[in-house]
């Protein structure tokens, strides 16, 4: 069955390049997604006045999204009083899509900030990451790995039309 080291790693040859450093050669990967930058993936799937909601390239989970301030700014204290509300309008449609999309039976949200807070992007970003009942198959279980079943390409679509209907 192979070394305990290899049962505790997945490889991920699409994420490996990004792991390494191997990133568009931007300021910030997120301003680079607000203003469509030819070399960095966009799968923004809506956008207000304030905020952008983007598909995660790299998902914990099917239908993780991302909701971005399109002001480059890098903690929650510095959002505007109108930033926040309209941060928390907008996670409540978004936590609505999503439900519509997918049999979700609960979330995780929040932020990675810093360094040390497992934040790899200095721009503010709130992840809304669906979880599902039955997460843990053999390969969690086993190798102590986790499969996302559905590639965020496919996702675009399908998230574009529901927020537009929202």
């Amino acid at each position: 069955m192979g070394s305990m080291t290899e049962r505790f790693h997945l490889f991920a040859p699409n994420k490996l390049e990004y792991i390494r450093g191997q990133r568009p050669d931007v300021p910030c990967i997120l301003c680079a997604v607000r203003e469509n930058h030819p070399d960095v993936a966009n799968l923004e799937v809506y956008r207000s006045d304030l905020f952008l909601v983007s598909l995660n390239l790299y998902p914990y989970n099917p239908g993780h999204l991302m909701i971005v301030p399109l002001r480059h700014i890098e903690s929650p204290e510095e959002l505007s009083d109108e930033e926040a509300l309209a941060l928390h309008h907008l996670q409540k449609k978004a936590l609505t899509v999503i439900r519509q999309l997918y049999p979700v039976r609960g979330f995780n949200l929040g932020y990675n900030l810093g360094e040390m807070g497992g934040g790899s992007i200095a721009h503010l970003h709130l992840h809304l990451v669906p979880r599902f009942r039955n997460e843990h198959g053999f390969m969690t279980t086993l190798a102590h790995t986790h499969i996302v079943v559905e590639n965020p390409r496919d996702m675009l679509e399908r998230f574009q039309k529901a927020f537009a209907e929202a």
